[in-house]
């Protein structure tokens, strides 16, 4: 079959079109899946750490040694890290001295040679992106987990890491003399859509008895930042519609558990790695503000069948706040 002029111009038109919208346009897939593998019927054990990499000030040594003592106590199967791993402005590449001197020359407890299951801050969007992605970091230090948003089946218990920096519209708007890498996270708005769409379906289809979603920024918190109004408008709906246990974050510097009366979701900010903001904090609903700390320290969940136990920690190791959040596995229709 011959074809026009008209015709083989409209096809190559068609066709050049087409290959465009490819390279330019995020693929649409399911959000990688990694796998803790605990001993069977024995609780999950972790910690949680947010906002850490000064090189050991701001008592971020002191917080690391505190949590090396408690790991060991409880024998923790992984740390999960909320983001902002290397102020100020993240990584220069996969040979920054700050990896070491920031992460592997400071939490060198034993018991916290365990997989850091991680995210990024908007401090680390500030620096090369792709080098905390890079597997080079993983084979400099086989903790380091680091994806911009993935699932983590640790049996009981689902994790949903979700890349949130890219949500903020001031980072994109009002940059002041900040400059983000968005490599691959351009054209944004598929980016977020993509982001989004999948992060419902895996909710949607988990079978999990506990759902955790993790990241970095602020959804509910009466601290420095305050709420998140993107992830408000945009994630928290996909939270409340598939029945999320907690949402985990770090951002505000404090240590803070929030427990939203309607939605019942637990809203549990770890961002006391290092340096804190003492005394900024927003008034909140007393019945609903369970902690706010504005000091530095962490936070440690076990969870079970039944219940999660969560405990806050100071820098010192003092316990500041306990909660348990028992698991209704009959629930009345």
């Amino acid at each position: 079959m011959t074809l026009s002029l008209k015709e083989s111009m409209l096809f190559c038109v068609i066709f050049i079109t087409s290959f465009l919208c490819l390279l330019v346009t995020p693929s649409i897939a399911e959000l990688e899946r990694l796998k803790h593998n605990g001993e069977a019927d024995q609780p999950l054990n972790f910690l949680v750490i947010g906002d850490w990499g000064r090189k050991g000030t701001y008592n971020q040594s002191l917080v690391a040694k505190q949590m090396g003592i408690l790991a060991e106590k409880q024998n923790i199967d992984f740390v999960i890290n909320v983001g902002d791993n290397f102020y100020d402005d993240g990584l220069t590449g996969v040979d920054d001295p700050a990896f070491y001197e920031s992460f592997v020359d400071i939490y060198t407890a034993p018991s916290l040679q365990k997989p850091w299951y991680s995210v990024l801050g908007n401090h680390d969007y500030r620096g090369d992106v792709e080098a905390q992605l890079s597997p080079i970091l993983r084979e400099k230090d086989s903790r380091w987990v680091c994806l911009r948003s993935f699932i983590l089946n640790a049996g009981i218990v689902e994790f949903f890491f979700v890349d949130t920096t890219p949500f903020g519209d001031d980072y994109f708007n009002n940059p002041k003399d900040n400059t983000y890498d968005w490599s691959g996270v351009l054209p944004r708005e598929h980016y977020l859509s993509n982001l989004l769409e999948d992060v419902e379906s895996a909710l949607a289809q988990s079978e999990a008895t506990w759902k955790i979603v993790v990241g970095h920024h602020t959804i509910k918190t009466a601290g420095h930042h305050g709420n998140t109004v993107e992830l408000e408008e945009q994630l928290l709906p996909i939270l409340e519609r598939n029945n999320v246990d907690a949402y985990i974050n770090g951002h505000d510097h404090c240590l803070e558990h929030i427990v939203d009366l309607e939605s019942g979701i637990h809203y549990l900010t770890s961002g006391g790695g290092s340096k804190a903001w003492r005394g900024d904090i927003k008034p909140w609903n007393p019945e609903e503000l369970k902690l706010y700390y504005d000091g530095q320290g962490f936070m440690s969940v076990q969870i079970t069948k039944n219940k999660a136990d969560i405990v806050f920690y100071d820098v010192f190791g003092k316990v500041l706040h306990t909660s348990s959040i028992p698991k209704d596995l009959n629930p009345v229709a």
